[in-house]
C-alpha cells in the first residue's frame, strides 16, 4: 500500500495510526502542502491521484485509490478486521463513531488550512483567526471529555476508533496553543498514547517528510 501523506496533516495522522494499530506495512509518499510553488497537492501529478487535491489518499495493494480519512479507515477496518478498532457491541460502536465524527466533522474542518486562509482573505487578522481556532477546538474537546470513559483509552483498555481520531486532534490543539488542562480524561488518553508503539510510529515528529 502507498499512503499519500503530509507529516502535519491530522487527517493523514489518523490514517497512519489506524495502519500502525493494525500492523500494516505501507510506503509513505509525502505530499508537501506548503511547497514554494503553491503546494504539491495542487500540482497535476497529485491531482491525478486525488482530484480534490487533499491528503491523505491510500493506494491499496489492488491498485485502487481511496480518499477521505473516514472512508480509508472504514476500508482498513473491513479489509483487515483484526485487531478491531470498533467494539462488538452495537451501542458501544455508536459511541465510538460519535467521538470520531465529532472530531472529523465538527472540529477539524473548522481549523483546516483552507478555512483559515479564507478567513484571512476576508480580512480577519491573526488574533481573530486564533480566537476562531480556539473556540471550535475548545467546544469540541469539552464535549469529548464528557463522552469518553474514566479509565484506559477513550472506551476501554485498548485503543480504538475514537482514539485514532482524538490523538491527532490533540496534536492540532497543542499546535494552536489550546490548553488541555481542563480535560483530565483526555489527558489520561494522551498519556497512554504517548507510550504506545503505534501512536509513536504515526506521530508527525517521526515521519519521513518531517523537517529536520
Amino acid at each position: 500500500m502507498e499512503l499519500f501523506t503530509y507529516y502535519r496533516s491530522t487527517s493523514s495522522y489518523r490514517v497512519r495510526i489506524a495502519l500502525a494499530l493494525k500492523g500494516l506495512d505501507y510506503q509513505a509518499v509525502p505530499v508537501n502542502l506548503i511547497a514554494a510553488q503553491g503546494g504539491e497537492h495542487r500540482q497535476a501529478a497529485y491531482l491525478a491521484v486525488n482530484p480534490q487535491g487533499r491528503v491523505p489518499a491510500l493506494r491499496t495493494d489492488e491498485g485502487s485509490v481511496l480518499t477521505q480519512s473516514p472512508a480509508i479507515i472504514e476500508y482498513l477496518e473491513e479489509r483487515y478486521p483484526q485487531p478491531a478498532l470498533l467494539s462488538r457491541d452495537l451501542t458501544a460502536r455508536a459511541h465510538e463513531r460519535a467521538v470520531a465524527a465529532l472530531v472529523a466533522c465538527d472540529i477539524h474542518p473548522l481549523h483546516n488550512v483552507s478555512v483559515l486562509n479564507q478567513l484571512r482573505q476576508l480580512g480577519e487578522g491573526e488574533e481573530q483567526v486564533e480566537h476562531w481556532i480556539g473556540h471550535w477546538i475548545t467546544q469540541g474537546l469539552t464535549a469529548i471529555e464528557q463522552l469518553i470513559g474514566d479509565s484506559g483509552y477513550c472506551f476501554g483498555p485498548e485503543p480504538g476508533l475514537a482514539d485514532v481520531y482524538l490523538i491527532p486532534q490533540l496534536y492540532a490543539a497543542q499546535r494552536f496553543k489550546v490548553s488541555l488542562a481542563p480535560y483530565p480524561r483526555i489527558a489520561r488518553v494522551a498519556a497512554l498514547a504517548e507510550q504506545h508503539p503505534a501512536f509513536i510510529q504515526a506521530h508527525p515528529a517521526n515521519q519521513p517528510d518531517t523537517p529536520a
